[in-house]
């Protein structure tokens, strides 16, 4: 009973916002612009007051996650490109280059392409979870409604930090890749004409993000491409030497470095390259439409999986041998200079080039840097809505902005400026350690969500008809996705016990484990706190009503009817071009 009164009590609300909304909006028109100005920063009426005080904090997350005024002004082009080459930044253009020498060519393909599955099968998940539950914090949200509260503190803050971490550390970069031009400039000065950049991106509200992203991604899609069009021509003797090249350097120096080792050594370094290709679920509460432009976004992963990482790192391997010593400077994820990218062109005798893919590096750089600190806010402001964070972050302003979120994550940036000490290298080694497995066990969690909602829909006597996608790869997808996840976590576990070329040590263990005993620290300290002993929510019990904006089933059976009647009479090539993208 509980349950249909918060659903009800949900659309009421949203009701008197709109209506409130309106009426403001008339208000607003007569004030300067100064003042308007100054107006969008007030905090944004959601309706707070008329919560049952006998909520659970499961209901009431779901809930005010359901009613957040975040602005919906998305478009299909911008989660497009988002979902295309959002997260495409150094783990690609710098990272790879050290795996190429720890994996080899093969190595890293076959390490690529698993982790690549991982994330097709999860943003599979996303899509029909996001579609279906179109709420403030998405993904964030979902493992404390579907799986346990603690699960759900763990995985939110795992996420919050991964992303806090990594604005500062995609600044540093910055400051390097600058450094490729002029070796002599202070970094510092480069780091906060970046810092003011980003920051005032996201002051500008989802809209700046998503036009931001567009363009970064435009670039870094238009590069890559033309990368893989050079790697051709190269390969097949077209560069300025007429070398023939082949798949010389697959037989020598070989294609494996360290053996199935060197595959499981590339594994961590691969899921952090494809770390955020699931933002494109975090964005579904701020887009206009998500029924209709979320599936698109998540069938182009499968496009951005294989042709701008298998296919391009398959150039790379063709073009430069792992054997290479100026691979090894890679060690550090922010040296440009060992770019496998920048090598190849190097390699190739082509003037001019390497300095263009600097460019597009540093692009990308700044690009993974915005999603930083825009997931991080959203997540802040899903996390106090749960009652795990301050209050302050759930803060949304009249433009939709979560701006203490922003400001938190703004702040954190300042890490950034470490980059002037000695030890900087050091301690944003051992920064970038707390969110090496943080992708995991984030897309892990996802697929258990996705698992645990369709169980929930059978036990309540419900099917998957009333949901408006539904995920190409089905329950077997995400079920492959936690298989996956959990080996590629034990693989890690073994190579960071006992390293390639080393031996064991607790330094090089923590370094690249440290996010299993933090994940663990927050699950155990929120079961303690809040004596929560249930391992799961039964599925009987799962709310899978409360933030759906479709909730006339009938009416949505009957247009996914016409919808699939219309498809079915479309040509061949239509109806196939539709199911990949």
């Amino acid at each position: 009973m509980k349950q249909v009164e918060s659903v009800a009590g949900e659309k009421a609300v949203d009701v008197q916002v709109d209506h409130d909304s309106y009426t403001a909006s008339e208000s607003e028109s007569k004030l300067s612009g100064w003042e308007r100005f100054k107006d969008s920063f007030r905090r944004q009426d959601q309706g707070y007051e008329d919560l049952d005080p006998d909520l659970s904090d499961v209901e009431r997350a779901a809930i005010l996650t359901a009613r957040a005024p975040l602005s919906r002004t998305l478009q299909g082009r911008h989660l497009q490109m988002i979902a295309i080459g959002g997260s495409i930044g150094t783990g690609l253009f710098v990272g790879a280059g050290s795996k190429l020498s720890t994996g080899g060519p093969a190595g890293v393909l076959i390490a690529y392409s698993l982790i690549g599955s991982l994330t097709y099968v999860t943003c599979q998940a996303v899509g029909e979870l996001t579609v279906t539950f179109p709420v403030a914090g998405a993904y964030i949200t979902f493992p404390t409604r579907f799986i346990d509260p603690s699960w759900g503190f763990a995985m939110s803050w795992n996420v919050a930090m991964s992303c806090l971490i990594g604005f500062p550390l995609e600044l540093v970069a910055a400051s390097m890749t600058i450094r490729y031009w002029n070796p002599d400039v202070n970094p510092a000065a480069i780091i906060v004409v970046f810092y003011v950049f980003i920051c005032s991106i996201n002051f500008f509200g989802v809209k700046g993000y998503g036009e931001a992203e567009f363009v970064f991604s435009s670039i870094k899609i238009t590069a890559i491409i033309g990368f893989i069009l050079f790697g051709i021509i190269v390969v097949c003797g077209g560069g300025p030497s007429h070398e023939y090249l082949g798949a010389r350097y697959f037989h020598d120096p070989g294609a494996f470095a360290n053996g199935f080792k060197g595959v499981c050594a590339v594994f961590v370094s691969a899921a952090y390259s494809f770390a955020g290709t699931e933002a494109v679920g975090l964005v579904a509460a701020e887009t206009e439409n998500p029924r209709k432009t979320i599936p698109k976004a998540t069938k182009q992963v499968f496009w951005r999986v294989l042709l701008f990482y298998i296919i391009s790192l398959l150039m790379v391997g063709l073009l430069v041998p792992y054997t290479d010593p100026r691979l090894l400077s890679g060690s550090s994820f922010v040296d440009a200079k060992a770019s496998p990218f920048v090598l190849a062109i190097v390699d190739a005798g082509v003037k001019g080039l390497p300095s263009v893919i600097n460019a597009v590096i540093l692009v990308a750089v700044l690009s993974v840097g915005n999603a930083d600190i825009f997931i991080a806010s959203r997540v802040l402001s899903a996390l106090a809505a749960a009652n795990h964070a301050p209050k302050i972050f759930g803060y949304i302003d009249k433009n939709g902005r979560p701006l203490f979120g922003i400001i938190a994550a703004s702040l954190t940036g300042a890490l950034c400026f470490l980059v002037g000490t000695g030890k900087d290298m050091t301690i944003f080694n051992w920064l970038l350690s707390v969110s090496g497995l943080s992708a995991l066990f984030n897309w892990g969690s996802i697929c258990l969500c996705h698992i645990r909602v369709r169980r929930a829909l059978k036990s309540q006597g419900r099917s998957t008809d009333e949901l408006a996608f539904t995920a190409q790869t089905g329950e077997y997808g995400s079920y492959y996705g936690i298989i996956l996840c959990i080996l590629v976590i034990i693989a890690q576990f073994w190579v960071a016990l006992f390293p390639i070329g080393g031996k064991p040590n607790a330094a090089d263990f923590f370094m690249a484990y440290l996010s299993f005993p933090i994940v663990l620290f927050f699950y155990v300290s929120h079961k303690i706190w809040h004596k929560n002993w249930r391992l799961y929510i039964r599925a009987k019990d799962i709310d899978v009503d409360t933030g759906r904006r479709d909730t006339d089933f009938d009416l949505l059976k009957q247009e996914l009817a016409e919808e699939r009647k219309e498809l079915s009479q479309r040509s061949f090539l239509y109806r196939t071009w539709n199911f990949w993208c």
